[in-house]
């Protein structure tokens, strides 16, 4: 069923919970993670990354998952993520988006949040708007960056700058930097819960962890009881899907080229990591 974001995340965290966040680059993997939040009972949300939404057939999968979770038994939003052309911004809400990660956290301050201010006045007052304060290392799209992501510190959100941002924004979501990043990570991941308890006091709005893969659940669990209501999930999705493509691949081209067996075993994968991940956030 459609759900507002703000509203889907919000309740999650009344419940003491987080909700995933999915980075769904084709429809195969977002039938998976809707049908494992039906099982599990839970919301979801899926991802569409900004190359995608600025592509024709990016659009056009923002539209099918928008069918999908219209139909879907548990309550589904559909996000564009880390956007910083308005654009793009625009193009992927008239596609069915229903909330937009406006990203202006490469830029200066006040440019940040002018982009922000940018994109609630082109989108208005029904779409969600996420924003980010704070720089991730990596790239969202790519498990091993040209700069190695894995850094344990990388552009810490600076605290003291929150409150301002977000009353200046009108964001209903915060996404911050506390250690987390993009891709694969270096070693274990060294998280500033220091820093997110910090965060989480100076604001009512729900918060937001990106680079979430690879973060060890036991650590994963502590999200909520700081405010963290949506937890994104890339890396480890993809490359289970891929690591699972290329031990099924030579079976089922022995097997007349069997291509409905291996995209079976694709949704299972994603399905598998959809389950697991919907489990460890919930309360």
């Amino acid at each position: 069923m459609r759900a507002r974001l703000d509203h889907l995340v919000t309740s999650a965290l009344q419940q003491g919970s987080a909700v995933p966040a999915f980075t769904c680059y084709d429809f195969t993997t977002a039938l998976a993670v809707v049908a494992a939040a039906e099982e599990s009972g839970r919301g979801v949300i899926l991802l569409v990354a900004p190359k995608t939404a600025a592509t024709p057939n990016g659009l056009r999968l923002i539209g099918a998952l928008r069918g999908l979770a219209d139909a879907a038994a548990v309550p589904v939003a559909v996000q564009l993520d880390h956007a910083s052309d308005l654009q793009v911004m625009a193009d992927a809400v008239a596609a069915g988006a229903d909330s937009v990660l406006a990203d202006g956290s490469s830029l200066p301050y006040e440019d940040n949040i002018a982009l922000v201010q940018a994109a609630r006045e082109l989108l208005g007052p029904d779409v969600v708007l996420e924003a980010e304060l704070g720089g991730l290392a990596g790239d969202e799209d790519r498990a091993f960056s040209a700069d190695q992501a894995g850094v344990a510190v990388a552009g810490l959100t600076d605290s003291a700058q929150v409150e301002e941002f977000v009353s200046r924004t009108g964001a209903e979501l915060l996404a911050v930097a506390v250690g987390n990043v993009h891709g694969k990570y270096k070693g274990e991941p060294q998280l500033r819960w220091d820093v997110l308890q910090d965060i989480a006091v100076r604001t009512h709005i729900p918060l937001v962890l990106h680079g979430a893969s690879g973060i060890p659940a036991e650590e994963l669990v502590k999200a909520a009881s700081m405010n963290v209501g949506k937890v994104n999930f890339n890396t480890e999705l993809r490359t289970g899907v891929l690591a699972t493509l290329e031990e099924q691949l030579p079976a089922h081209r022995s097997d007349g080229e069997n291509l409905q067996g291996l995209l079976g075993h694709w949704n299972q994968s994603a399905g598998s990591f959809a389950t697991t991940t919907l489990a460890t956030l919930t309360r």
